[in-house]
């Protein structure tokens, strides 16, 4: 089984610490598929699905960004990593660490594809983050893994765009059909996230749809903002970072599922 291709071959850690978490991190990654990867002379990005992730505490997420930062000159390396609930979010999460977005594409990666333009549309809104309106508060994955039923995966944010003040608690449901062949993402809006972990828990009405993201976006202010992108290293879930919007409607994409 492959796994992904770290380009450490040569380097060492540059700590018991980094040698220990990255020991942890890929003990099991013959169960990762890499879905998309990024390498330059001192970094790689790599965004990563866990197959194994099934079979983890009910509702781990599936998705894996990974940065890995080589010393040429010490000839070691750090990296850092996040456990993200969607594609869209762990290309914000490595496109705000200096990836390139074209970089995070997926590409023919084998998976379901979106339903519908809405989905698409909401997916670049979630990657691009723009201002960084969004901080993810809680996110759940339900997998049964298997092939007669479909995947859910529900992501709470809050929305500080002035423009949601009055229901700034937006629900984002990514529901894969049962064939795996397609999805659709829908953004609901509340006032508040217990309200919003009461729909989940009761659905007994049809989510408050918010209002649907426009469909054009500035691609020279993407790039832009890309090329002034600091770098920080992340323990904990931060916001969303701000990366300006992507262009239009992006093209279908498929998520890792093999």
């Amino acid at each position: 089984m492959d796994v992904p291709d770290y380009r450490i071959d040569g380097f060492e850690p540059a700590s018991n610490s980094v040698a220990q978490d990255f020991a942890a991190v890929t003990l099991s990654d013959d169960m990762y598929v890499e879905l998309a990867a990024h390498h330059t002379k001192g970094n790689t990005f790599l965004l990563l699905h866990d197959r194994a992730a099934t079979w983890d505490i009910p509702g781990t997420a599936e998705y894996v960004g990974m940065r890995i930062q080589r010393d040429l000159f010490e000839g070691t390396f750090t990296f850092e990593h996040i456990r993200q609930p969607t594609v869209p979010i762990t290309q914000n999460w490595l496109i705000s660490r200096g990836c390139p977005p074209e970089a995070t594409d997926l590409g023919a990666a084998p998976g379901p594809r979106p339903a519908d333009g809405l989905t698409s549309r909401l997916e670049d809104v979630l990657r691009a983050n723009p201002d960084g309106r969004y901080t993810l508060l809680d996110h759940y994955t339900h997998n049964p893994g298997r092939f007669n039923e479909g995947i859910e995966v529900s992501a709470l944010v809050h929305d500080g765009h002035p423009d949601s003040a009055e229901r700034p608690y937006r629900l984002f449901l990514e529901e894969v059909t049962p064939s795996l062949d397609t999805y659709t993402v829908r953004e609901g809006a509340f006032a508040s996230a217990e309200a919003a972990d009461a729909w989940l828990e009761n659905r007994d009405t049809p989510l408050p749809l918010a209002p649907a993201p426009p469909r054009t976006y500035d691609r020279r202010a993407t790039a832009a903002l890309t090329r002034t992108t600091t770098h920080t290293t992340a323990s904990v879930q931060p916001p969303l970072p701000g990366v300006a919007p992507l262009p239009g409607t992006a093209p279908a994409r498929s998520r890792g599922r093999s």
